[in-house]
């Protein structure tokens, strides 16, 4: 996030990020451990809010609107990145018997 943006280096990471994040946003739908409306769980929200913004994001960028594309890319850093892990450390799931001990 700190280096020069719009530079080759700058979508060449850009690109495996996304790619990665939205692989990661597409494979909780083959986890099933918390159900809470049906096979899935409000975590899977923040999945579909990843992918809606993650192609959003990508198609500010390459229509030319930066302000949006930054804006995007921004929130779901810290949405789905932060947010994500934050939930991951909830009592009772095993990042937090990890992290925390018992």
């Amino acid at each position: 996030m700190l280096l020069a943006k719009g530079t080759r280096r700058h979508r060449v990471i850009g690109y495996i990020w996304a790619s990665l994040l939205g692989l990661v946003a597409l494979s909780s739908f083959w986890i099933h451990d918390l159900r809470q409306i049906g096979p899935f769980s409000l975590i899977h929200l923040l999945s579909v809010y990843t992918l809606y913004n993650l192609v959003g994001g990508i198609r500010a960028a390459q229509r030319g609107k930066i302000d949006e594309h930054r804006s995007t890319m921004r929130q779901l850093f810290y949405v789905a990145l932060i947010g994500a892990g934050a939930f991951t450390l909830l009592p009772g799931r095993d990042m937090h018997l990890v992290v925390f001990g018992q």
